[in-house]
């Protein structure tokens, strides 16, 4: 796993960017993964960790989303606004 940050003061955000090179998920389950119960774990997972994740982001008024190759791996940016 490789995380990086990137300071975007000219927009005043920072980028996370949270990368693996796992098995990556399959197109048809990108559209549900941050749904409550949603898991493409089956039942070794709750479809809680992104649900909550993602709610937190968006409390703290960022954003998140992914992109993901199947045999490839998936990667996981987040925006967060810089506040002073």
């Amino acid at each position: 796993m490789k995380v990086t940050t990137r300071h975007q003061p000219e927009i005043g955000q920072v980028l996370i960017k949270v990368q693996d090179r796992g098995g990556g998920i399959a197109a048809h389950e990108l559209k549900n993964i941050f749904n409550p119960f949603y898991s493409t774990k089956g039942a070794k997972g709750t479809g809680l960790g992104l649900a909550v994740t993602q709610k937190i982001i968006k409390e703290h008024e960022g954003k998140i989303w992914v992109e993901s190759e199947p045999g490839e791996g998936t990667t996981f940016y987040i925006n967060l606004p810089i506040k002073r």
